[in-house]
């Protein structure tokens, strides 16, 4: 459940969405579920597998080269900062949650691609 402000009245309208498995929302932040592959042969946002958006980088997994290519093309995808995309868990795993700020679901959702959908 999330909620639309309604700028004439100033009060907030509750409206029902289904999101995508890998989507949840935490408080102010969107979670995304990513399976991440490093060293791929192009960058790119895959499908989603099962409750995971699978997406690919070509930097490797040294140094955290791929975690930050991650939150880079997620921040360009997205049309936000950078500092409003964050790693927050599985920063040695292909399994990560990363939290974007400032983003309505659906938003999210709707940028990530024409495979994620509300």
């Amino acid at each position: 459940m999330t909620g639309v402000l309604c700028w004439e009245t100033k009060t907030i309208l509750c409206m029902t969405m289904t999101l995508p498995a890998f989507i949840r929302v935490q408080g102010a932040e969107v979670l995304l579920a990513i399976k991440l592959q490093p060293r791929a042969a192009s960058t790119e946002i895959g499908p989603v597998l099962g409750n995971e958006l699978k997406i690919k980088v070509t930097a490797p997994p040294v140094d955290a080269a791929a975690n930050e290519a991650l939150v880079r093309l997620l921040a360009d995808r997205l049309e936000c900062p950078r500092g409003a995309v964050r790693l927050i868990r599985g920063q040695t795993s292909r399994h990560k949650t990363v939290a974007v700020t400032g983003m309505a679901p659906a938003v999210v959702a709707a940028r990530l691609g024409p495979g994620v959908s509300i």
